[in-house]
């Protein structure tokens, strides 16, 4: 498993984790930024009307509202991205990630009006009547060639399962069994019999279900987050001007954090803000595509709200809870997980500016696989444990980026308010992690470390006068915006199986997303994170290629739209 996951780790390193990949994404965004005159301004206010049914024109074919299409895009979109997502990208680039998230979102809403235009032109009706769209359609027409939709198609399938499906559920368990202590495959397996209710009644079920959820998840975790700010409202001022004043020199060690440079910053900003309001991915068009809207400019335009809404609304209020409440930069109790927890050689402190300049080196050297940057070293020998405490001195537990403490060793019972403190030797390789054997079965670590994803979210939200009302909201609140994500997300991954298959295995597909569903309920977050931004990245590739082909033919149909208004 740990292989796996590296393996994962060097594939988004070379992707959104390398220079180009940002360019792309960002530059895609710009150019028909300029190119189309600045739609995302002068568009958004009539995209507002259109969808408050303020401006009323002959509906056309479709199987859903404008409202109803945006409210199942938005379903897909705001999810963990909002919650784990922005908690997750502070944990690694710090405050000054967020900003570079605002700049995805600003030219991610002229992306967004492209693709969603150019779906909604391209779409078709299959022979039982269903509308079918999506970039697959429009990546035909731009290459001339059925493959390069079907390659698109096939990549949505996956990161319909590795992004809109896995780190959902995962969250929702993780953070249930913390708050709760509802056991994990538990949570699967029931929200996976409710998903395959929902999903099975196509589109219009799906749409029904997000128009209903969407308004009130967003007033559950925003009167939380109300709260949380206001509470902390002498801290707003200094949390934006962490975020501002690090923009383009990384941000700053604080507290347990180590400090993340300008690339990491950036690559986590981009990467997060791609991953909330999937701008380019090519995601969100698949259900713009079922509107009643006489013209695809106009679905167009209600879906520049979309990555306003998510990115610059919601994951800002996010991130400005988690910053204000300051609990970011603290260590918080929980089990570590193999994939993020190293035994390193020496004594460290992250009080010590140069411990933490050659950890934070050491942070970015796991990141890139390079081991060069950094004088830290892994340890490799025997760890000695005495009741469940380390009795080695020279050496430092690493967990989460984060220097351990108050470590604890032991092997859960079949009473789960009972452990066993472990004693004996366990084996540590020359990468600093612990190789399984005979005496070390069953064993758990638990201790204080920096925390992330849905986790620092929830802690954020229980920091103050909430407490633990605070975790609640938190916890409701994710099961409420990632389940209706993972619900959006099986519509995408059907409709680009019917692409390729046709509706005859739409059903199988259906079933094997539940079954990944439940899945990844259970299994290691890092690996799930990890899988995420891989596909994401890769189903991204091609669409954005296809909008620049198809430029010409998308200002035709702005240019049209304007005159016959």
């Amino acid at each position: 498993m740990k292989a796996f996951s590296d393996f994962l780790l060097v594939l988004d390193a070379n992707l959104s984790g390398s220079w180009w990949f940002p360019a792309l994404l960002i530059g895609t965004g710009v150019y028909f930024t300029i190119y189309l005159g600045f739609p995302q301004f002068k568009f958004f206010t009539h995209g507002y009307r259109i969808v408050t049914g303020k401006y009323k024109k002959e509906e056309a074919k479709g199987e859903t509202s404008p409202f109803e299409a945006l409210t199942t895009a938005m379903s897909g979109a705001v999810g963990t991205g909002n919650i784990g997502g922005v908690a997750l990208a502070i944990w690694v680039g710090g405050p000054a990630a967020i900003f570079w998230m605002w700049i995805t979102a600003i030219f991610g809403m002229t992306t967004k009006f492209v693709e969603v235009t150019l779906a909604h032109k391209y779409r078709t009706t299959l022979n039982d009547g269903s509308i079918s769209g999506g970039p697959m359609y429009y990546i035909e027409k731009s290459f001339n060639k059925r493959w390069a939709g079907i390659l698109f198609a096939a990549l949505m399938m996956i990161c319909a399962i590795g992004s809109g499906n896995m780190p959902q559920i995962n969250n929702i368990a993780q953070v249930l069994d913390d708050t709760f202590s509802i056991d994990k495959l538990n949570t699967g397996l029931i929200l996976g019999a409710l998903l395959w209710l929902i999903i099975v009644g196509g589109i219009t079920r799906i749409a029904k279900v997000a128009s209903k959820l969407v308004p009130i998840m967003g007033i559950i975790y925003f009167g939380g987050a109300i709260v949380v700010v206001g509470e902390n409202y002498q801290n707003i001022p200094a949390s934006f001007y962490q975020i501002f004043s690090q923009v383009f020199s990384g941000s700053a060690a604080a507290g347990g954090f180590l400090g993340a440079s300008f690339a990491m910053s950036l690559k986590l900003g981009l990467a997060r803000g791609l991953y909330s309001n999937e701008a380019g991915q090519g995601s969100s068009p698949i259900a713009h595509a079922s509107a009643k809207t006489k013209h695809s400019v106009e679905q167009g335009m209600v879906s520049i709200l979309e990555p306003f809404i998510d990115t610059i609304v919601v994951c800002s209020v996010t991130a400005l809870v988690i910053l204000s409440s300051n609990v970011w930069t603290e260590k918080f109790e929980n089990e570590f997980e193999r994939s993020s927890l190293f035994f390193i050689s020496g004594s460290y402190e992250d009080s010590n500016a140069n411990d933490q300049k050659e950890l934070a080196k050491f942070v970015s050297d796991k990141r890139k696989f390079t081991k060069d940057s950094s004088k830290v070293k892994n340890f490799s020998g025997n760890l000695t444990i005495l009741d469940g405490n380390l009795e080695n001195n020279d050496l430092t537990i690493f967990h989460n980026n984060s220097i351990a403490e108050n470590v604890l060793f032991y092997i859960p019972l079949d009473d789960e308010d009972e452990i066993l403190r472990f004693n004996g030797q366990i084996e540590v390789n020359a990468n600093g992690e612990i190789i399984d054997n005979v005496s070390s079965k069953g064993l758990k670590i638990r201790g204080e470390s920096l925390v992330h994803s849905a986790t620092l979210t929830s802690k954020a939200f229980g920091s103050g006068v909430l407490g633990k009302y605070g975790e609640y909201i938190v916890a409701i609140g994710l099961l409420l915006f990632a389940f209706s994500t993972a619900i959006a997300w099986c519509y995408y991954g059907d409709r680009s199986t019917a692409y390729i298959f046709g509706e005859r295995a739409v059903p199988i597909y259906r079933l094997f997303y539940v079954f990944c569903f439940i899945l990844a309920a259970v299994i290691d977050t890092t690996i799930v994170w990890r899988i995420a931004y891989v596909v994401v990245a890769l189903v991204s590739i091609p669409n954005l290629i296809a909008l620049f082909i198809l430029r010409k033919e998308m200002k035709e149909q702005v240019t049209s739209y304007i005159i016959n208004k």
